[in-house]
């Protein structure tokens, strides 16, 4: 589905990010790491074969523009990028102050509009008719109450991702966002036993928040953004898809909690 399209993944040493440049791979695509940790980035390139990566810190205004010069430079061209790089820190009311809000803000939504951007003036230029892919998160609705600056975060990076399609549709240049529900990474297992969880937590999910006894994988919703990433879903842009095993506007829980 990707074969001779090159693709660069922010946050991509692990996780989604990681299971997404698996499947990259197997579908074709010549994949570019990104990520904050030269250590995890050496391991996983050795991991894929020797896979190139450019290293970055997106809590920093300018290393957006960098990275996508790095990745640029490796292959001569960008077809796809995946912002898929982001911290979800708890943060209530309380804790939502200046500096929480500056640092989410920076790397969950200034950085996917930096690299957009650039990525977007390389596809001009070149006239690439790409597909950027922006992964979100269901909390763009409204967000659980510890998670407030994330979840508005995420519902920037919703408005963000229609109002540059709209101006690019002419262009053939596509941009969609995937709204990623519970997803079973290392950083939210790391997440949920420092929050007291024992270590088979996912084992004994409650229903109301995993229909099917189990919540995603990375790698199932690698699926769904290698697909958006394709030509497969052309010419659809400007979408905000729900990635979750159950519908999440509209919902009523009470039926399954009563």
């Amino acid at each position: 589905m990707l074969e001779g399209k090159v693709i660069l993944i922010t946050g991509s040493s692990s996780g989604i990010g990681l299971a997404t440049a698996k499947a990259a791979i197997a579908n074709g695509a010549k994949v570019i790491l990104h990520g904050p940790s030269v250590q995890k980035l050496d391991a996983v390139s050795a991991e894929l074969g020797g896979v190139p990566y450019v290293l970055g810190d997106l809590a920093t205004a300018h290393a957006a523009e960098r990275i996508v010069e790095e990745a640029i430079a490796i292959h001569g061209r960008l077809d796809v990028l995946v912002n898929n790089a982001a911290i979800f820190p708890r943060t209530d009311l309380d804790s939502s102050d200046g500096e929480a809000f500056d640092h989410i803000f920076a790397i969950n939504t200034r950085s996917p509009l930096l690299l957009t951007r650039r990525v977007i003036r390389h596809m001009r230029d070149k006239g690439i008719k790409g597909s950027i892919v922006n992964i979100g998160s269901v909390n763009a609705y409204s967000g659980q109450p510890d998670l407030l600056v994330y979840s508005m975060a995420k519902g920037a990076l919703m408005t963000m991702t229609r109002n540059i399609a709209d101006g690019c549709a002419p262009e053939g240049i596509r941009v969609n966002q995937l709204n990623v529900g519970w997803t079973l990474t290392e950083t939210e297992i790391e997440t949920q036993r420092a929050q007291g969880r024992p270590d088979n937590w996912q084992s004994s999910i409650p229903p109301v928040f995993a229909p099917s006894g189990k919540i995603l994988l990375p790698e199932e919703v690698a699926n769904h953004v290698i697909f958006w990433a394709s030509d497969m879903s052309a010419p659809i842009t400007g979408q905000v898809y729900d990635v979750e095993k159950y519908t999440f506007l509209g919902r009523n829980v009470m039926s399954r909690v009563i």
